[in-house]
């Protein structure tokens, strides 16, 4: 499998103003493109919501584990638990707004994935099936087979026809008929991000990007890092127990000139040369002419002095 590495200059960090205690116990951190910053605690299960300035927007305390499965709507955040089997949603404020029960209708759910704010993706472990579920109206839409590995299962992303699954040290593609359409390996994989249409992968210390079917590439990668994650504007890592971003804003600048654009310029050159040659290719009186109009742009009293002895060589022509 190939790896492209395009990791960005770690020249633009920033360190961000967050208590080193409120980061020293951190299981996890997410970023929502506000810039606010939820951190997870594995001790007590709390998650705690911060602005950009460190300053606490709000906190919510659970009794058991709970999975953030992304913060992208921060007005409605999902939380996956498979230790409660259940769902939450919680609001900007981390207000629980909506809980979706998954013991009184299901077998074991695996894991959930919160397509919108009515459909769920479920992997039940104890029917090997994946489900699409409304939990506002509680239908099953659709099931489908699907005898996969739920071993070290971290994460599950359902997106353009595809099922995307991620272990520790695996991410795999399938079809709907349980097709494997790729797969890699992964290093540390906690859980998905999709960026429009593009997947993204976020380990303990590193993001790669999915290109579909071909390859993972690496876009930011700090080996000495204990968390990190990015929104659409910036990275964010927790390492030595501070917060540091760096801006995407210049990423693009540094990076060296695609081939598109080469070829582009290269072809621009080739049609140009022909045209200068042609030009250049005229009869003596077209170089001529031409020559006079390049001497009058450059120095018109130059221009005058030699009309003025053409004139004066036509008289003594004339004269003879």
């Amino acid at each position: 499998m190939i790896f492209v590495f395009v990791f960005c200059s770690l020249s633009a960090q920033k360190s961000l103003p967050l208590d080193t205690l409120k980061l020293k116990e951190a299981r996890d951190m997410l970023a929502d493109d506000y810039g606010n910053l939820y951190i997870y605690k594995n001790k007590d299960f709390s998650l705690t919501k911060y602005d950009s300035l460190g300053k606490q927007i709000g906190q919510m305390m659970l009794t058991v584990p709970f999975k953030v499965q992304s913060v992208q709507n921060p007005l409605s955040v999902p939380l996956f638990s498979e230790n409660a089997q259940e769902l939450k949603f919680v609001d900007q404020n981390m207000n629980e707004i909506q809980r979706v029960d998954f013991k009184q209708k299901f077998g074991f759910i695996k894991m959930a994935y919160a397509e919108d704010l009515q459909q769920l993706w479920l992997l039940d472990e104890s029917t090997k099936r994946l489900i699409q579920y409304n939990f506002r109206n509680e239908t099953i839409i659709n099931s489908y087979p699907f005898d996969a590995s739920f071993d070290d299962l971290m994460d599950l992303l359902i997106y353009d026809n595809k099922i995307y699954v991620l272990t520790r040290q695996q991410m795999r593609v399938y079809t709907f008929k349980f097709e494997k359409i790729f797969e890699a390996p992964i290093e540390n994989g906690k859980r998905f991000r999709r960026e429009n249409e593009f997947i993204l992968v976020i380990t303990n210390d590193t993001i790669l990007k999915y290109v579909p079917g071909k390859e993972m590439v690496k876009i930011f990668q700090d080996q000495g890092a204990q968390i990190v994650d990015k929104n659409t504007l910036s990275y964010f890592e927790i390492k030595a127990n501070k917060l540091y971003l760096y801006s995407l804003e210049n990423k693009d600048e540094s990076q060296p000139q695609s081939e598109p654009d080469l070829q582009q310029k290269t072809s621009e050159q080739e049609v140009k040369q022909p045209e200068e040659k042609t030009s250049a290719s005229g009869s003596p009186e077209e170089k001529l002419e031409k020559k006079t109009q390049e001497i009058e742009e450059k120095n018109p009293a130059e221009s005058s002095l030699q009309k003025l002895i053409e004139d004066i060589s036509t008289l003594e022509s004339a004269g003879d």
